[in-house]
Protein backbone atom coordinates (compact mmCIF):
# COMPACT_ATOMS: atom_id res chain seq x y z
CA UNK A 1 0.00 0.00 0.00
CA UNK A 2 1.57 3.78 -0.81
CA UNK A 3 -0.44 6.03 1.70
CA UNK A 4 0.65 9.56 0.70
CA UNK A 5 -0.24 10.91 3.96
CA UNK A 6 0.98 10.99 7.68
CA UNK A 7 0.03 7.50 8.40
CA UNK A 8 -1.06 6.98 11.32
CA UNK A 9 -3.35 9.99 12.10
CA UNK A 10 -6.82 10.03 14.00
CA UNK A 11 -8.93 10.65 11.72
CA UNK A 12 -11.02 9.98 8.24
CA UNK A 13 -8.73 8.20 5.53
CA UNK A 14 -6.26 7.18 7.44
CA UNK A 15 -8.93 4.88 9.80
CA UNK A 16 -10.04 3.44 5.99
CA UNK A 17 -6.40 2.57 5.49
CA UNK A 18 -6.05 0.99 8.88
CA UNK A 19 -9.15 -0.93 8.96
CA UNK A 20 -8.46 -2.31 5.06
CA UNK A 21 -5.17 -3.02 5.76
CA UNK A 22 -6.37 -5.06 8.86
CA UNK A 23 -8.89 -6.89 7.28
CA UNK A 24 -6.60 -8.23 4.34
CA UNK A 25 -4.27 -9.27 7.39
CA UNK A 26 -7.37 -11.24 8.46
CA UNK A 27 -7.98 -12.60 5.27
CA UNK A 28 -3.99 -13.96 5.37
CA UNK A 29 -2.30 -11.86 3.57
CA UNK A 30 0.83 -9.77 3.87
CA UNK A 31 0.47 -6.02 3.67
CA UNK A 32 3.41 -3.24 3.79
CA UNK A 33 2.15 0.30 3.72
CA UNK A 34 4.75 3.26 2.49
CA UNK A 35 4.05 6.41 3.73
CA UNK A 36 5.17 9.83 5.16
CA UNK A 37 7.55 10.44 7.80
CA UNK A 38 5.27 11.44 10.05
CA UNK A 39 2.55 9.74 12.08
CA UNK A 40 1.93 7.23 14.35
CA UNK A 41 3.47 3.35 14.06
CA UNK A 42 0.66 0.87 14.95
CA UNK A 43 2.18 -2.43 17.00
CA UNK A 44 -0.35 -5.02 14.73
CA UNK A 45 0.98 -2.96 10.96
CA UNK A 46 4.85 -3.28 8.91
CA UNK A 47 4.95 0.35 8.25
CA UNK A 48 7.69 1.93 5.89
CA UNK A 49 8.43 5.67 5.78
CA UNK A 50 10.02 8.28 3.45
CA UNK A 51 12.96 10.52 4.50
CA UNK A 52 11.96 13.51 6.29
CA UNK A 53 12.31 17.30 4.34
CA UNK A 54 14.41 19.16 6.28
CA UNK A 55 12.76 22.16 6.15
CA UNK A 56 9.18 21.41 7.00
CA UNK A 57 9.41 19.35 9.55
CA UNK A 58 5.45 19.95 10.66
CA UNK A 59 3.07 19.57 8.14
CA UNK A 60 -0.30 18.08 9.27
CA UNK A 61 -2.89 17.98 6.85
CA UNK A 62 -4.53 19.30 3.66
CA UNK A 63 -3.80 20.67 0.52
CA UNK A 64 0.39 22.19 0.29
CA UNK A 65 2.92 22.97 -1.86
CA UNK A 66 5.11 21.32 0.27
CA UNK A 67 3.56 18.10 -0.60
CA UNK A 68 4.95 17.81 -3.61
CA UNK A 69 7.95 17.39 -1.91
CA UNK A 70 7.14 14.94 0.35
CA UNK A 71 5.40 12.67 -2.46
CA UNK A 72 9.09 12.65 -4.00
CA UNK A 73 10.90 10.89 -1.39
CA UNK A 74 7.31 9.06 -0.83
CA UNK A 75 8.35 7.86 -4.41
CA UNK A 76 11.61 7.21 -3.60
CA UNK A 77 10.83 5.41 -0.53
CA UNK A 78 8.30 3.27 -1.83
CA UNK A 79 10.95 2.08 -5.10
CA UNK A 80 13.26 0.85 -2.60
CA UNK A 81 10.75 -1.07 -0.85
CA UNK A 82 9.03 -2.48 -4.03
CA UNK A 83 12.33 -4.04 -5.30
CA UNK A 84 13.14 -5.06 -2.57
CA UNK A 85 9.78 -6.94 -1.71
CA UNK A 86 8.20 -7.40 -4.75
CA UNK A 87 4.44 -7.30 -3.96
CA UNK A 88 2.26 -9.12 -6.10
CA UNK A 89 -0.43 -6.04 -6.07
CA UNK A 90 0.57 -2.57 -5.40
CA UNK A 91 -2.63 -0.20 -3.86
CA UNK A 92 -2.60 3.00 -4.09
CA UNK A 93 -4.31 5.37 -1.59
CA UNK A 94 -5.37 8.52 -2.77
CA UNK A 95 -4.78 10.01 -6.17
CA UNK A 96 -0.77 10.74 -5.33
CA UNK A 97 -0.94 7.14 -4.25
CA UNK A 98 -2.39 5.88 -7.85
CA UNK A 99 0.01 8.27 -9.58
CA UNK A 100 3.54 6.67 -7.49
CA UNK A 101 2.04 3.14 -7.38
CA UNK A 102 1.51 3.13 -11.48
CA UNK A 103 4.87 3.89 -12.31
CA UNK A 104 5.42 0.43 -9.78
CA UNK A 105 3.01 -1.34 -11.18
CA UNK A 106 4.58 -0.60 -14.64
CA UNK A 107 8.08 -1.85 -13.56
CA UNK A 108 6.90 -5.11 -11.38
CA UNK A 109 4.52 -5.99 -13.95
CA UNK A 110 1.63 -6.31 -10.88
CA UNK A 111 -1.68 -5.31 -10.83
CA UNK A 112 -2.41 -1.38 -9.85
CA UNK A 113 -6.15 -0.80 -7.30
CA UNK A 114 -6.66 2.80 -6.81
CA UNK A 115 -8.34 3.68 -3.55
CA UNK A 116 -10.59 6.37 -4.74
CA UNK A 117 -11.67 8.72 -1.65
CA UNK A 118 -13.15 11.86 -3.42
CA UNK A 119 -11.99 14.18 -6.38
CA UNK A 120 -8.77 15.63 -5.55
CA UNK A 121 -9.52 19.10 -7.69
CA UNK A 122 -12.97 19.19 -5.75
CA UNK A 123 -10.69 18.43 -2.44
CA UNK A 124 -8.64 21.58 -3.28
CA UNK A 125 -11.13 23.43 -3.73
CA UNK A 126 -12.71 22.77 -0.60
CA UNK A 127 -9.49 23.54 1.00
CA UNK A 128 -9.03 26.98 -1.26
CA UNK A 129 -5.77 26.03 -2.52
CA UNK A 130 -7.18 26.45 -5.69
CA UNK A 131 -9.66 28.43 -7.52
CA UNK A 132 -12.19 26.93 -9.94
CA UNK A 133 -11.60 28.82 -13.59
CA UNK A 134 -7.93 29.39 -13.36
CA UNK A 135 -4.95 28.15 -15.21
CA UNK A 136 -4.09 26.23 -12.08
CA UNK A 137 -7.24 24.27 -11.49
CA UNK A 138 -7.58 23.13 -15.35
CA UNK A 139 -4.05 21.37 -15.02
CA UNK A 140 -4.93 19.98 -12.15
CA UNK A 141 -8.05 18.59 -13.30
CA UNK A 142 -6.34 16.67 -16.37
CA UNK A 143 -4.02 15.37 -13.84
CA UNK A 144 -7.12 13.92 -12.07
CA UNK A 145 -8.83 12.70 -15.33
CA UNK A 146 -5.72 11.26 -16.42
CA UNK A 147 -4.85 9.38 -13.03
CA UNK A 148 -8.60 8.01 -13.09
CA UNK A 149 -7.60 6.32 -16.65
CA UNK A 150 -4.63 4.42 -15.00
CA UNK A 151 -5.01 1.49 -12.40
CA UNK A 152 -6.38 -1.70 -13.45
CA UNK A 153 -9.35 -1.53 -10.78
CA UNK A 154 -10.67 1.48 -8.78
CA UNK A 155 -12.32 0.96 -5.01
CA UNK A 156 -14.55 3.76 -3.98
CA UNK A 157 -15.24 4.72 -0.40
CA UNK A 158 -19.32 5.64 -0.92
CA UNK A 159 -21.10 4.39 -4.08
CA UNK A 160 -21.41 8.26 -4.63
CA UNK A 161 -18.05 8.24 -5.25
CA UNK A 162 -18.56 5.46 -8.19
CA UNK A 163 -21.17 7.20 -9.85
CA UNK A 164 -18.67 10.26 -9.54
CA UNK A 165 -16.10 8.52 -11.67
CA UNK A 166 -18.92 7.23 -13.88
CA UNK A 167 -20.79 10.54 -14.72
CA UNK A 168 -17.59 12.99 -14.50
CA UNK A 169 -14.87 10.80 -15.42
CA UNK A 170 -16.23 8.30 -17.48
CA UNK A 171 -14.28 5.77 -16.19
CA UNK A 172 -16.89 2.52 -15.46
CA UNK A 173 -14.96 -0.21 -16.22
CA UNK A 174 -13.32 -2.42 -13.10
CA UNK A 175 -14.91 0.20 -10.42
CA UNK A 176 -15.89 -1.15 -7.22
CA UNK A 177 -17.78 0.51 -4.43
CA UNK A 178 -16.60 -0.61 -1.36
CA UNK A 179 -17.86 2.07 1.21
CA UNK A 180 -16.33 2.67 4.93
CA UNK A 181 -17.22 0.72 7.40
CA UNK A 182 -17.02 0.39 11.14
CA UNK A 183 -15.31 -1.80 13.60
CA UNK A 184 -18.28 -3.30 15.66
CA UNK A 185 -16.03 -4.78 18.25
CA UNK A 186 -14.19 -1.75 19.00
CA UNK A 187 -17.33 0.74 19.05
CA UNK A 188 -20.02 -0.04 21.19
CA UNK A 189 -22.68 2.23 22.92
CA UNK A 190 -21.69 0.17 26.23
CA UNK A 191 -17.78 0.74 26.15
CA UNK A 192 -17.90 2.59 29.77
CA UNK A 193 -20.62 2.32 32.64
CA UNK A 194 -23.25 4.72 33.82
CA UNK A 195 -21.09 5.35 36.58
CA UNK A 196 -17.76 6.04 34.36
CA UNK A 197 -20.10 8.24 32.20
CA UNK A 198 -20.63 10.68 34.93
CA UNK A 199 -17.06 10.85 36.00
CA UNK A 200 -16.15 11.65 32.36
CA UNK A 201 -18.79 14.06 32.33
CA UNK A 202 -17.51 15.93 35.85
CA UNK A 203 -14.24 15.67 34.75
CA UNK A 204 -15.14 18.38 31.52
CA UNK A 205 -16.83 20.26 33.66
CA UNK A 206 -20.28 19.60 32.02
CA UNK A 207 -23.25 19.88 34.52
CA UNK A 208 -25.79 16.78 34.51
CA UNK A 209 -28.25 18.42 33.37
CA UNK A 210 -26.55 19.66 30.10
CA UNK A 211 -26.92 17.20 27.08
CA UNK A 212 -24.46 16.86 24.86
CA UNK A 213 -23.35 17.16 20.98
CA UNK A 214 -21.02 15.27 19.97
CA UNK A 215 -18.44 15.94 16.71
CA UNK A 216 -15.57 13.72 15.42
CA UNK A 217 -13.57 14.82 12.89
CA UNK A 218 -11.04 16.92 10.99
CA UNK A 219 -11.52 20.95 11.82
CA UNK A 220 -11.86 23.07 8.82
CA UNK A 221 -14.68 25.23 6.96
CA UNK A 222 -15.87 22.11 4.40
CA UNK A 223 -16.67 20.11 7.26
CA UNK A 224 -19.40 22.38 8.30
CA UNK A 225 -17.29 23.19 11.41
CA UNK A 226 -18.15 27.22 11.29
CA UNK A 227 -21.92 26.07 10.69
CA UNK A 228 -22.00 23.95 13.67
CA UNK A 229 -20.65 26.47 15.92
CA UNK A 230 -23.19 28.90 14.82
CA UNK A 231 -25.78 26.61 14.96
CA UNK A 232 -24.47 26.38 19.08
CA UNK A 233 -24.70 29.93 19.37
CA UNK A 234 -28.01 29.81 18.20
CA UNK A 235 -29.54 27.13 20.41
CA UNK A 236 -27.66 28.72 22.89
CA UNK A 237 -29.66 31.96 22.10
CA UNK A 238 -32.93 29.96 22.84
CA UNK A 239 -31.82 28.43 26.21
CA UNK A 240 -31.16 25.44 25.42
CA UNK A 241 -28.72 23.69 28.12
CA UNK A 242 -26.67 21.71 25.24
CA UNK A 243 -22.90 21.13 25.76
CA UNK A 244 -21.26 20.29 22.28
CA UNK A 245 -17.88 18.34 22.50
CA UNK A 246 -15.52 19.09 19.59
CA UNK A 247 -12.78 16.11 19.04
CA UNK A 248 -10.74 17.25 16.42
CA UNK A 249 -7.99 19.20 15.02
CA UNK A 250 -5.92 21.20 13.54
CA UNK A 251 -6.98 24.85 13.75
CA UNK A 252 -7.85 24.67 17.44
CA UNK A 253 -7.62 28.00 18.53
CA UNK A 254 -8.64 29.34 15.16
CA UNK A 255 -12.07 27.69 15.82
CA UNK A 256 -11.94 28.34 19.70
CA UNK A 257 -11.89 32.24 18.83
CA UNK A 258 -14.49 31.55 16.58
CA UNK A 259 -16.99 30.42 19.25
CA UNK A 260 -15.95 33.13 21.51
CA UNK A 261 -16.74 35.82 18.98
CA UNK A 262 -20.40 34.10 18.74
CA UNK A 263 -20.81 34.35 22.50
CA UNK A 264 -20.09 30.64 22.94
CA UNK A 265 -18.29 30.05 26.47
CA UNK A 266 -16.34 27.07 27.83
CA UNK A 267 -18.93 25.04 29.01
CA UNK A 268 -21.00 25.65 25.75
CA UNK A 269 -18.42 24.35 23.50
CA UNK A 270 -15.24 22.24 24.77
CA UNK A 271 -12.43 21.11 21.93
CA UNK A 272 -10.44 18.63 23.26
CA UNK A 273 -7.80 18.76 20.34
CA UNK A 274 -6.76 15.55 18.48
CA UNK A 275 -8.27 12.68 20.14
CA UNK A 276 -6.36 9.31 19.93
CA UNK A 277 -8.02 6.61 18.00
CA UNK A 278 -8.27 4.27 21.29
CA UNK A 279 -9.28 6.90 22.51
CA UNK A 280 -12.84 7.63 20.56
CA UNK A 281 -15.46 5.23 22.28
CA UNK A 282 -15.34 6.31 25.56
CA UNK A 283 -15.74 9.85 24.46
CA UNK A 284 -18.78 9.45 22.00
CA UNK A 285 -20.40 7.56 24.97
CA UNK A 286 -20.90 10.71 26.46
CA UNK A 287 -22.70 11.82 23.72
CA UNK A 288 -26.26 12.04 23.17
CA UNK A 289 -26.57 13.52 19.80
CA UNK A 290 -23.80 13.46 17.08
CA UNK A 291 -23.12 15.73 14.22
CA UNK A 292 -21.70 15.41 11.03
CA UNK A 293 -22.50 19.03 9.12
CA UNK A 294 -19.73 17.84 6.11
CA UNK A 295 -20.69 20.88 2.85
CA UNK A 296 -18.32 18.50 0.61
CA UNK A 297 -20.50 17.20 -2.09
CA UNK A 298 -17.39 14.37 -2.77
CA UNK A 299 -16.24 12.58 0.06
CA UNK A 300 -16.51 10.22 2.19
CA UNK A 301 -17.86 10.91 5.76
CA UNK A 302 -16.91 7.81 8.13
CA UNK A 303 -17.38 9.93 11.13
CA UNK A 304 -21.11 8.99 10.32
CA UNK A 305 -20.40 5.03 11.23
CA UNK A 306 -18.57 5.67 14.11
CA UNK A 307 -21.90 7.39 15.33
CA UNK A 308 -23.89 4.53 13.96
CA UNK A 309 -21.95 2.21 16.02
CA UNK A 310 -22.61 3.84 19.21
CA UNK A 311 -25.63 4.04 18.90
CA UNK A 312 -26.31 7.83 18.41
CA UNK A 313 -29.02 9.75 16.64
CA UNK A 314 -26.85 11.40 13.81
CA UNK A 315 -28.05 15.00 12.92
CA UNK A 316 -26.23 15.82 8.90
CA UNK A 317 -26.82 18.27 5.81
CA UNK A 318 -28.70 16.40 3.13
CA UNK A 319 -25.76 15.02 1.05
CA UNK A 320 -25.94 12.23 -1.20
CA UNK A 321 -22.91 10.36 0.96
CA UNK A 322 -25.12 11.25 4.05
CA UNK A 323 -27.83 9.36 2.48
CA UNK A 324 -26.15 6.11 1.56
CA UNK A 325 -24.57 5.87 5.03
CA UNK A 326 -28.21 6.27 6.73
CA UNK A 327 -30.70 6.15 4.58
CA UNK A 328 -33.95 7.07 6.26
CA UNK A 329 -32.77 6.94 9.65
CA UNK A 330 -30.57 10.26 9.15
CA UNK A 331 -31.79 13.73 10.62
CA UNK A 332 -31.20 15.85 7.68
CA UNK A 333 -30.59 19.47 7.67
CA UNK A 334 -32.07 21.76 4.60
CA UNK A 335 -30.36 23.36 2.82
CA UNK A 336 -26.77 22.17 3.24
CA UNK A 337 -25.00 24.92 5.02
CA UNK A 338 -27.77 26.39 6.62
CA UNK A 339 -26.46 27.02 9.95
CA UNK A 340 -30.52 27.79 11.23
CA UNK A 341 -31.50 24.30 9.63
CA UNK A 342 -29.08 22.73 11.45
CA UNK A 343 -30.04 24.13 15.08
CA UNK A 344 -33.35 23.53 13.68
CA UNK A 345 -32.48 19.68 13.35
CA UNK A 346 -30.21 19.63 16.44
CA UNK A 347 -33.51 20.62 18.72
CA UNK A 348 -36.01 18.66 17.59
CA UNK A 349 -33.82 15.30 18.37
CA UNK A 350 -32.96 16.43 21.83
CA UNK A 351 -35.83 17.32 22.76
CA UNK A 352 -37.10 13.70 21.64
CA UNK A 353 -34.64 11.79 24.01
CA UNK A 354 -37.01 8.47 23.59
CA UNK A 355 -36.94 8.83 19.86
CA UNK A 356 -33.23 9.32 19.87
CA UNK A 357 -32.59 5.99 22.17
CA UNK A 358 -35.02 4.33 19.23
CA UNK A 359 -33.18 5.82 16.61
CA UNK A 360 -29.73 4.83 17.81
CA UNK A 361 -30.80 1.10 17.89
CA UNK A 362 -31.98 1.00 14.41
CA UNK A 363 -28.92 2.85 13.39
CA UNK A 364 -26.65 0.73 14.94
CA UNK A 365 -28.48 -2.15 13.29
CA UNK A 366 -27.49 -0.71 10.06
CA UNK A 367 -24.25 -0.41 10.65
CA UNK A 368 -23.96 -4.16 12.13
CA UNK A 369 -25.80 -4.88 8.74
CA UNK A 370 -24.57 -3.30 6.05
CA UNK A 371 -20.90 -1.75 7.01
CA UNK A 372 -18.67 -4.57 8.92
CA UNK A 373 -15.07 -4.29 7.87
CA UNK A 374 -14.59 -7.90 7.62
CA UNK A 375 -16.96 -7.79 4.81
CA UNK A 376 -14.98 -5.28 3.18
CA UNK A 377 -12.03 -7.21 3.56
CA UNK A 378 -13.73 -10.25 1.45
CA UNK A 379 -14.99 -8.09 -1.13
CA UNK A 380 -11.19 -6.08 -1.59
CA UNK A 381 -9.74 -9.48 -1.79
CA UNK A 382 -12.15 -10.98 -4.10
CA UNK A 383 -10.96 -7.93 -6.35
CA UNK A 384 -7.55 -8.58 -5.94
CA UNK A 385 -8.08 -12.33 -7.11
CA UNK A 386 -10.00 -11.25 -9.95
CA UNK A 387 -7.36 -8.79 -11.35
CA UNK A 388 -4.79 -11.74 -11.11
CA UNK A 389 -6.93 -14.37 -13.08
CA UNK A 390 -7.05 -11.45 -15.36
Amino acid sequence: MIAPTSFFLDYGCHIRILEEARALLAQGLQVRIVTYYLGRNLPDLDIVRSAPTPWHSDYEVGSSRHKIAFDVLLSWKALWTALRWRPDIIHGHLHEGALIGKVLATLLRVPLVFDFQGSLTAEMLDHRFLKKDSFAYYWWRRLEERIVEMPDAIITSTVHSAELLADVFKRTENVYPLPDSVNLDFLFPTCITPEDRQHRRAKLGIPPERRIVVYLGLLADYQGVPQMLEAAASLRAQGEAVTFLVMGFPQVEHYRQYAHSLGLTAQDVIFTGKMPYEKIPAHLALGDVAVAPKISATEGSGKILNYMAMALPVVVYDTPVSREYLNNLGLYATPVGDADALARALRAILHDPAGAARLGVQLRERADKHFSWSRTGRQLLRVYEKLWQR
